[in-house]
């Protein structure tokens, strides 16, 4: 028997998720619908889902956001689609830039929207995609192997304190919250919590040398979160 093709369906109009479920049912695929954005985060695992479905809006948490969290934790995060109201040619540019694989405007029709599921599957099945490496100056990171060296030295990082500096660095210059750090690298929406931020933030400036004299201001902005930024 061939395997069914799993897509993580995120949509909290559930009228609009039944028919999109229907559609994708009836071509062969296995759906699971979240509601909820941090339902979807507490339930990914890498090899659980062929392809992500997300709306763009959510009520707890935003898709992008969604989509930020999982390429964290992710080796190799599925393809990952969004299918969405928001038509404005900002957002399509900014989704796309930040990662997605592709964009739909709703509405759409059914021969369309298999035809991209199809492509994008059948891509990321033949695919063998090398290992990612950013540099920053003398700073590297391997999002696969998840290493980070610095002048070639490797430096030793939790796993909250790599998640955390990768965002950091693929958001340079922007200023994020507290609470937005707590949804993407950690998956809650408490801000009871945010003081993890701090501690990790603190850990961070220290062993990836986050300061002017090497090149960075990594800085806490009042009330509002951090920015890190090159010095120099």
């Amino acid at each position: 028997m061939v395997k069914k093709a799993r897509i993580a369906f995120l949509e909290d109009d559930s009228t609009y998720a039944g028919l999109i479920i229907e559609w994708l049912s009836s071509a062969g695929f296995e759906v699971k619908l979240f509601t909820l954005s941090l339902d979807f985060l507490r339930n990914f695992s890498d090899a659980q889902y062929d392809l992500c479905l997300f709306d763009f809006m959510m009520p707890d948490m935003s898709g992008l956001d969604v989509m930020g969290s999982i390429k964290l934790r992710s080796k190799k995060a599925p393809p990952i689609v969004f299918l969405t109201a928001r038509s404005d040619e900002e957002d399509i540019v900014h989704v796309i830039e930040s990662g997605a694989d592709d964009y739909i405007v709703k509405p759409v029709s059914r021969p369309v929207l298999l035809a991209r599921i199809n492509a994008l599957i059948r891509r990321s099945s033949t695919e063998h995609k090398n290992n990612i490496v950013s540099e920053f100056g003398a700073l590297k990171i391997d999002s696969q192997q998840r290493l980070v060296t610095i002048d070639g030295q490797e430096v030793k990082l939790t796993d909250k304190e790599f998640d955390l500096a990768l965002y950091f660095l693929r958001n340079e210059g922007a200023l994020l919250s507290r609470v937005h750090l707590m949804q993407v690298v950690w998956g809650s929406s408490s801000d009871v919590e945010t003081r993890k931020v701090d501690v990790h933030v603190s850990h961070l400036r220290t062993k990836l040398k986050l300061t002017p004299e090497y090149g960075w201001k990594l800085t806490s902005i009042y009330q509002q979160g951090y920015r890190l930024e090159r010095s120099q």
